[in-house]
């Protein structure tokens, strides 16, 4: 708020400054123009004394000559003065540029101009500043975990929407807040359920395993019998284990897809106008081919978040030469595929890339946490589509199928 006041008044200084100059500037103007009418008076006696005669037309500031057999020598009422002319007396009379009409005009413009920029800086401050200003502390508050911050409503088209926008980051932060706690209590209640149910096997395993140390069990057909009831136990075991497993592998992120339809067209001027400049500017070759367009059946945020993974990945893993977008069609699916040059991952890798966490032998120097296509191959399976792999001639390519609607 304070750099703006000061940034009001150095314009409103400048614009005064400016008009001073101009005012300044048409007055020397003008006392410069006063004595042009004595310097073409003389002109004038010079030129009558040499040809007896004169041409007016030579002498824009002189508007008549007489003499005393015009009238009254001395009786006019426009400016004029006497000269002597080989002994005859001329009344020149002249006309006096004045700049009060300029400076007038110029005063009125820069007036104008002032009162435009002042209220073209009112109209910023009170509709764009002081709003901006009311959500100053919004993201702060947001990100020590007050979700309770107050959010103003703004009626101003600058700041309605960014204000709609932040409301629903809000509501999404909360939202996202109450499932992880809700998930939370389940696990925390999915583990201490199984750990109960693994206490009653487990306590027969170890019962059956010393019974058979000690050697109790005289009849062969009782070893047996023991030994099938410790292998009956362990698998109840593992599957308890799985269990556990599969609750921390799934359910550590929750996907919501809002099934519609877009055109392709839009999805790729998204993604273009992200990254295009981005990557001119690094000197990456960026290629989308040429597509005919389509409408999917799809989330369109979502698919655009598929895309924006697979970019972020051929960036953080390719040479930096060339990103390539190509289209194909098949079976009423559209195929969208990008690849980048410069793979260094193993074909036997493809089948793990898709889980969890996991991050191939390419990934030393490269910061990542494996989730990318990870939430790809989720978010497209909710979409009804799929995602696969593949390497060809050194580039790595990863292909999303998307439904036709």
């Amino acid at each position: 708020m304070r750099a703006f006041r000061r940034l009001c008044i150095a314009v409103v200084t400048v614009i005064l400054l400016l008009t001073a100059v101009l005012n300044f500037a048409l007055i020397r103007q003008e006392k410069t123009a006063d004595g042009m009418y004595r310097v073409e008076a003389k002109r004038l006696a010079s030129e009558i004394a040499e040809t007896g005669s004169y041409d007016l037309a030579k002498y824009p500031h002189i508007t008549g000559v007489f003499t005393s057999d015009n009238g009254e020598l001395y009786t006019s009422d426009k400016h004029y003065l006497i000269i002597g002319v080989n002994g005859t007396l001329y009344r020149v009379e002249y006309t006096v540029d004045s700049g009060q009409h300029g400076m007038l005009i110029i005063n009125c413009v820069m007036g104008a101009v002032l009162l435009l920029m002042v209220g073209l800086l009112l109209y910023i401050d009170r509709q764009i500043i002081a709003p901006f200003g009311r959500l100053n502390d919004v993201p702060q508050e947001l990100a020590r975990g007050n979700l309770a911050v107050p959010i103003p409503e703004e009626k101003s088209r600058f700041f309605g929407k960014f204000t709609w926008g932040v409301n629903l980051l809000r509501e999404s932060i909360e939202d996202s807040r109450r499932k992880e706690i809700t998930m939370q209590r389940d696990k925390k209640l999915l583990l201490l359920s199984l750990s109960h149910d693994i206490k009653t096997p487990l306590s027969a395993i170890k019962l059956n395993a010393k019974a058979l140390a000690k050697g109790l069990y005289k009849d062969e057909e009782k070893r047996r019998s023991a030994a099938e009831s410790i292998n009956t136990r362990a698998d109840e075991i593992e599957q308890f284990v799985s269990e556990i497993t599969k609750a921390a592998s799934e359910d550590f992120m929750s996907f919501e897809v809002a099934q519609g339809e877009e055109f392709l067209s839009r999805i790729i001027a998204r993604i273009s106008a992200r990254y295009a400049p981005q990557l001119a500017m690094s000197g990456t070759e960026f290629i989308i081919q040429k597509y005919d367009d389509s409408i999917l059946s799809c989330d369109a945020d979502r698919l655009a978040e598929c895309l924006q993974n697979l970019i972020e990945n051929a960036i953080k893993y390719g040479d930096g030469k060339r990103i390539e977008i190509s289209f194909d069609k098949m079976d009423g699916c559209e195929l969208i595929t990008v690849s980048n040059t410069g793979c260094t991952l193993e074909k036997k890798e493809l089948p793990q890339i898709f889980e969890s966490f996991h991050r191939g032998n390419n990934s030393d120097k490269v910061q990542g946490n494996g989730l990318g296509l990870f939430i790809c191959k989720r978010l497209m399976l909710l979409m009804g589509g799929e995602v696969y792999a593949d390497i060809r001639d050194g580039s790595f390519c990863v292909t999303l199928v998307v439904r036709l609607a």
